[in-house]
């Protein structure tokens, strides 16, 4: 996983600033915008490595961005990296959740204040399935993983199956069949 696009380490104060970027772009789910700054502007990461650490990510308890700020920022500058990039992250979108309140409490009754808020919740709906067809599009073997997806959505929609054990079942079987398929080449 060290076939990174981008040959230069970022130190805190990008780390700080990258997140920042990020955090300061969505409101409610800034995934897309972590993906294209990792990705497509600064390259700290491949499509592909993306990929892999949203998924180590999202089976870890907590924010799945939070996460990935912890990663990135822990392999880049350590521990201190691991402390900056997730600050960097949540600092700005802080300030400005306690800004949004003290107007709510004041102003969320307002017809245009509830309009706003419908507005911006289509456009989050909108950048999650944006960002969900790109990562989807970065899988070279998506047969492969078609069926686990399937299985997923079945098992927790369908039948309603506990989480936990739907991931750890999965965790099973993606791991028995990535075995057999490392084992044939």
């Amino acid at each position: 996983m060290e076939n990174r696009q981008n040959p230069e380490r970022p130190d805190l104060r990008a780390l700080f600033f990258g997140f920042s970027s990020v955090g300061l772009s969505g409101f409610g789910g800034v995934l897309p915008f972590a993906r294209r700054m990792l990705v497509e502007e600064r390259r700290w990461m491949s499509a592909e490595e993306f990929n892999t650490q949203l998924g180590l990510c999202q089976f870890l308890p907590g924010p799945n961005v939070v996460n990935l700020a912890v990663l990135v920022g822990k392999r880049y500058q350590g521990v201190l990296g691991a402390i900056v990039a997730p600050v960097g992250l949540l600092a700005g979108p802080f300030a400005i959740v306690l800004l949004l309140a003290l107007l709510y409490d004041r102003y969320g009754n307002l017809q245009q204040a509830q309009s706003m808020l419908r507005g911006i919740a289509a456009v989050g709906c909108g950048l999650l399935f944006a960002m969900a067809w790109r990562m989807g599009a970065a899988l070279k073997d998506k047969v492969v993983f078609l069926p686990f997806a399937a299985l997923t959505v079945a098992a927790i929609a369908g039948l309603r199956w506990p989480m936990p054990w739907v991931m750890l079942g999965g965790l099973a079987l993606s791991g028995g069949v990535a075995y057999w398929r490392l084992g044939r080449k």
